[in-house]
């Protein structure tokens, strides 16, 4: 949001993110950020409120955050060698008004075949345990990537070519006329 030039604060959800039964990884993802999003802006009414939630998809499987290094194994072991998609949906809003905009990126991403001794020294490094599917793509986890297709950003966990977008049609911000950069805060009240 800085790169923005957009005033920010991070205001945690109390929304747990669950899937129900049977529940589409995509349509999960949307209703996890629209909720956390509604939560937040029902504190914050004038405010507008920018939510996101991101998981890991391989073979179907739901990966979100670890619950303890165990299970961050797990989930790195189910990724070694494989293609999977990371989904984040990102939804902006503001309850004074009903502003409501959504939209959802998804990017594959190959992880090159790791031993366990790999996987092990991966958990040390203390990156694994609040990133869905147990890996930070900004960080030593950039090792573990073979190939990625898609929006960079959306994997580090927030697309932001597509908050960009949501951020210019709320004009919320425009493109800069002091040449101090691309993009500045609009004022929109």
């Amino acid at each position: 949001m800085r790169a923005v030039g957009i005033p920010f604060r991070v205001v945690p959800s109390r929304v747990e993110e669950v899937p129900a039964r049977g529940e589409a990884p995509r349509r999960f993802v949307r209703r996890a950020a629209r909720e956390k999003g509604e939560e937040v802006a029902g504190r914050y009414p004038e405010s507008f409120v920018l939510a996101a939630d991101t998981i890991v998809v391989v073979s179907g499987l739901i990966l979100g955050k670890p619950k303890d290094p165990e299970d961050g194994a797990r989930m790195l072991g189910l990724l070694a060698g494989r293609e999977h998609l990371v989904h984040t949906a990102v939804f902006l809003l503001r309850m004074r008004d009903g502003y409501r905009d959504e939209a959802c990126e998804t990017t594959h991403v190959r992880f090159r075949g790791l031993s366990r001794r790999e996987i092990a020294a991966y958990l040390r490094t203390g990156e694994t345990g609040d990133k869905a599917g147990a890996y930070a793509a900004q960080g030593t986890g950039n090792l573990l990537i073979d190939r990625i297709v898609g929006s960079y950003t959306n994997v580090v966990g927030l697309p932001m070519t597509r908050v960009v977008e949501m951020l210019l049609r709320a004009k919320l911000i425009a493109v800069s006329r002091t040449g101090r950069g691309w993009y500045g805060f609009a004022g929109r009240k």
